[in-house]
C-alpha cells in the first residue's frame, strides 16, 4: 500500500511538472512574440513622449557616436537629427561595447531612465563655470557652450512649467546591429 502511495505521488509530481513546463513555454513563447513586435522608436520619436515611458522596456534605433574605451559599459547614440543623443548603460545581455560600434547604427532594447536636475544643482553648475570663466585657463569656449546648455534647459524648465531639467538615459538589456 505504502508502494502503492509513493508511486502515485511520484507520478502526480511528474504530471505536476510536466504541466509547469508547459504553462513556462507558452509563456516565453508569448512574450517572444510581444517582444519581436514591439514598435522600434527613432531616438527623436523617443525622446518626445520620453516621459510617458520611464521605467518601461522600450526598442530605440540611432548611431553610436562614442563608447567608453576603458570599460566599455556605455555608449552614446544619436536620433537622425543629430540634435538630441542618449547614454546607453551597458546592463543585460550587453557585456559592454567595442569601440568598432562608433559610426553605425544600433537597435537597442532596454529600460528607459530619467534623471533629473533640480533648479538648485543647475543654479551651483552656473555658478562653477562662471568661476572657471574668470580664472581664463583658455576654456572660454567651452565655458560659453556650457552656459549655452544651461540657458538652453532654463528655457525647457520654463516652457514646459517645470522645477527640474529631465535627461534620459536607458539601461540597455540587449542590442542588434542594423
Amino acid at each position: 500500500m505504502k508502494k502503492l502511495l509513493f508511486i502515485t505521488l511520484i507520478t502526480c509530481l511528474f504530471i505536476s511538472c510536466g504541466n509547469k513546463k508547459s504553462e513556462n513555454a507558452e509563456q516565453t513563447a508569448e512574450t517572444t512574440t510581444t517582444e519581436t513586435t514591439a514598435k522600434v522608436y527613432k531616438l527623436d520619436e523617443l525622446l518626445t513622449i520620453a516621459d510617458q515611458m520611464i521605467d518601461k522596456t522600450v526598442k530605440v534605433r540611432g548611431n553610436v557616436t562614442h563608447t567608453c574605451k576603458h570599460s566599455g559599459k556605455r555608449c552614446f547614440i544619436v536620433g537622425e537629427s543629430g540634435n538630441v543623443s542618449m547614454r546607453v548603460e551597458a546592463k543585460g545581455n550587453i557585456g559592454g561595447f567595442n569601440r568598432e560600434l562608433v559610426g553605425s547604427e544600433l537597435e537597442i532594447t532596454g529600460v528607459l531612465k530619467e534623471r533629473r536636475l533640480t533648479k538648485e544643482y543647475i543654479d551651483q553648475m552656473e555658478k562653477d563655470t562662471n568661476e572657471k570663466a574668470l580664472k581664463e585657463d583658455g576654456s572660454a569656449e567651452t565655458c560659453q557652450a556650457e552656459l549655452n546648455n544651461i540657458a538652453s534647459m532654463r528655457e525647457w524648465m520654463k516652457a514646459h512649467n517645470k522645477d527640474y531639467y529631465s535627461l534620459y538615459y536607458m539601461d540597455g538589456q540587449d542590442y542588434d546591429a542594423i
